[in-house]
């Protein structure tokens, strides 16, 4: 069988924290589905297919990456997909606190799937899509915050 993680997020936009971590995932699963969470309650800087394509530019040709678009529970998508875990990246403990919650409901709801938490890279930890969105709103460059791939 497959081991498939899903790494859920907004990713608007996706830096280089997001990359750092999915291609640290790689060598654990034979597949990593970046799922872009679609929540009609927030407002988005970027539009779900420009943040759809830059992700799929950012991983072209790493046949083990898929992106993929999901609305609802994040554990009714991976129970789609088949995906027997759930990635998410820290950067402080903070972020620790916040996602062991989400971690423990998510088991609640979904038994057989786990969380699996990998430390950002200390250059990278303080790097996060609001400070990311913030600074391009403000007319900032903030391309040294996310893949070379892509053009803000």
């Amino acid at each position: 069988m497959k081991t498939i993680a899903v790494f859920p997020g907004s990713f608007d936009p996706i830096t280089k924290g997001h990359e750092s971590i999915v291609r640290r995932a790689l060598p654990l699963f034979d597949e990593v589905i970046v799922a872009i969470g679609i929540n009609a309650s927030k407002k988005y800087l970027y539009s779900l297919d420009q943040r759809e394509q830059w992700i799929g530019k950012v991983f072209e040709g790493e046949d083990k990456v898929k992106v993929e678009k999901y609305e609802g529970l994040t554990m009714d998508f991976c129970k789609e997909k088949q995906a027997q875990y759930v990635l998410r990246g820290l950067r402080s403990s903070a972020d620790f606190e916040f996602e062991r919650s989400i971690a423990q409901m998510n088991k609640a709801l979904a038994p057989d799937i786990d969380t699996v938490f990998m430390l950002s890279k200390p250059e990278l930890s303080a790097i996060n899509s609001t400070i990311v969105r913030d600074i391009i709103r403000n007319g900032g460059d903030a391309s040294q915050f996310v893949p070379d791939s892509i053009s803000l």
